[in-house]
This record gives structure tokens, sequence and C-alpha cells, in this order.
């Protein structure tokens, strides 16, 4: 059996999961975790918050995806988006203004990646 290589650290501090790297299944360097939205509830991560795009804080477009589309590589010390690249490009976002994150929202995101609204519930 080949051993598999573990990352140095297996836990992500909060205020530096803006260093994570994202790609594309094909191994395209896509964007970076902006932050990870957290169920208050649970305490599990529900959503990672992708910002793609942008030169010097200029163009940035934030994308939230259900965080079970996103597969952890320990040899890159990246995560993986499962799903393909225009998908996720057609799917909700925001520039500028993050909208309210209320059980709509969730609903709504939920609903565009067909994934399991029960998996997603913020209450």
């Amino acid at each position: 059996m080949a051993e598999v290589d573990e990352p140095t650290q297996l836990l992500c501090q909060s205020n530096k999961v803006d260093a994570m790297a994202v790609k594309t299944r094909d191994g395209d360097k896509l964007g970076h975790i902006h932050a990870f939205m957290i169920n208050k509830r649970s305490g599990q991560a529900a959503y990672a918050i992708l910002t793609i795009g942008g030169f010097l804080g200029m163009g940035k477009a934030y994308y939230p995806l259900p965080f079970q589309l996103l597969a952890f590589e320990a040899t890159s010390d990246s995560y993986v988006v499962t799903i393909d690249r225009r998908v996720l490009e057609g799917g909700p976002s925001w520039a500028a203004n993050a909208p309210m994150f209320d059980q709509s929202y969730a609903d709504r995101v939920a609903s565009y990646y067909e994934v399991a609204r029960e998996d997603l519930t913020l209450g």
C-alpha cells in the first residue's frame, strides 16, 4: 500500500485561510479561499468562499461553494474544485458587496450546485 504524504499541518488557521490555493480538476490554478462559512450550531464548514481573478485587489469575484464540492490535495496543500470551472463561474457570485447569507441564499446556492439542502441548513 502506497504512503500518502501528509501536509505539515492538518488544521488551517482562520486568519490565514486566504493563503490556501484552489485548483481545477486539471491542476490549473483557479484562485484562493477567501473565507470559510461556518455553521454556528454544528461548527462545521458549510461553504468556502473562493476568490477568482482580479489584480491589485480590483476586479475580484467571490463564489460561495458548498464545501463538499472541494477536495483537499495533501501533496500540494491546496483544494481542488471537483466541478467544471464553467459551472463554478456561472454560479452565484458577487464582486463588491457580499449578499446576506441567510437560509434563502443558502438554498439558492444549494439549488444551483444540486447539493442536498439539508447539508446546508443554517438553522
